[in-house]
C-alpha cells in the first residue's frame, strides 16, 4: 500500500494538548501510513466539513500532486459536521473576516459564551435544532469526493471516518446530530463503489468520554491517535488485498 492522502479536519493534526506540525509521527494518519510502509500527505484545517473537504479536493493542488501516487483516500470530516450550530453556519464563518477589528472580537466573544447554552437548548428541539452541517449534505459532499477522486483514479480504495464523540463543554455537552450523520455516512457507503467506513466512536469513545483525551473535550489523545491509525491501517490492508 502506497501513501494516503488524508482529507481531514482538526482531529487529523490536534494533539492531546496542542495542534502539531503535519510530520508528527504521532498523529492517527502518520501512524496508519507508516504501518502500510508509505507516508501521509495531510489536508486539513480546524472545522472543516465535508465541504471543505470537496472544496480542497477541487481547489487544493496538493491533493493534485498527491492523487496519482496514494494508495487510498480517507475522508475524515464528518466531526464536524455533526455538531450543533446555534448560528447558521454561513453567518457564524463570516466572523473572521468582519470588520472593523473590535467588531469583529466581540463578535467572537458574544458566540463563545452563547454556544454553550444555546446548543444544549437547541438541542432539545425537534431534529436537534440546526447541525454545522445536516446529515443529507454530509452524505451529499463525501459522493462529490467520490466521484472527484474515482474520475480521476477509478477504483481507488476510499475510507470515511464515522463522526466521534466528544464531551466538549464549549458545545455544552450536546451532540444530537451524530447517530444521523453516522447513519447517513453509512447509507451512502453502502451504495458507492471502493467505499468503507471507520467506525471512529468504537475506538475512541471510551477515550475520550473517559476524560482521557484533550481537556476541550473534542480531540484525542495519544492513545486514541493509536487506536485509530493502527485500525485505518488494517482496515486498509484488508481493503488492498481485495481483487
Amino acid at each position: 500500500m502506497p501513501d494516503l492522502l488524508v482529507v481531514g479536519d482538526s482531529l487529523a493534526f490536534h494533539g492531546p494538548e496542542r495542534p502539531c506540525p503535519a510530520d508528527e509521527p504521532r498523529l492517527w494518519p502518520n501512524i496508519a501510513a507508516a504501518r502500510l510502509g508509505g507516508r501521509a500527505e495531510i489536508v486539513a484545517r480546524a472545522g472543516w466539513t465535508a465541504r471543505h473537504a470537496w472544496s480542497a479536493i477541487t481547489g487544493d493542488p496538493r491533493v493534485w500532486a498527491a492523487l496519482p501516487r496514494v494508495g487510498a483516500v480517507v475522508l475524515g470530516v464528518s466531526g464536524m459536521d455533526s455538531l450543533p450550530s446555534p448560528l447558521p453556519t454561513a453567518l457564524r464563518e463570516l466572523i473572521p473576516v468582519l470588520r472593523p477589528a473590535p467588531l469583529r472580537h466581540a463578535a467572537r466573544s458574544a458566540y463563545r459564551r452563547a454556544q454553550p447554552r444555546l446548543a444544549p437548548a437547541l438541542a432539545r428541539l425537534p431534529g436537534g435544532g440546526p447541525a454545522t452541517l445536516p446529515p443529507r449534505l454530509t452524505a451529499a459532499y463525501l459522493e462529490r469526493c467520490r466521484a472527484g477522486v474515482h474520475a480521476l483514479r477509478p477504483g481507488l480504495p476510499v475510507v470515511a471516518l464515522a463522526p466521534s464523540v466528544h464531551r466538549a463543554a464549549d458545545y455544552g455537552l450536546a451532540h444530537p446530530h451524530r447517530a444521523a450523520t453516522d447513519a447517513a455516512i453509512h447509507r451512502w457507503a453502502a451504495g458507492a463503489p471502493a467505499v468503507t467506513v471507520l467506525d471512529v466512536p468504537a475506538l475512541v469513545g471510551e477515550h475520550v468520554l473517559g476524560g482521557h483525551g484533550n481537556p476541550d473535550g473534542l480531540h484525542w489523545g495519544w492513545a486514541g491517535h493509536a487506536a485509530v491509525g493502527e485500525a485505518l491501517a488494517g482496515l486498509l490492508a484488508t481493503v488492498g488485498d481485495r481483487p
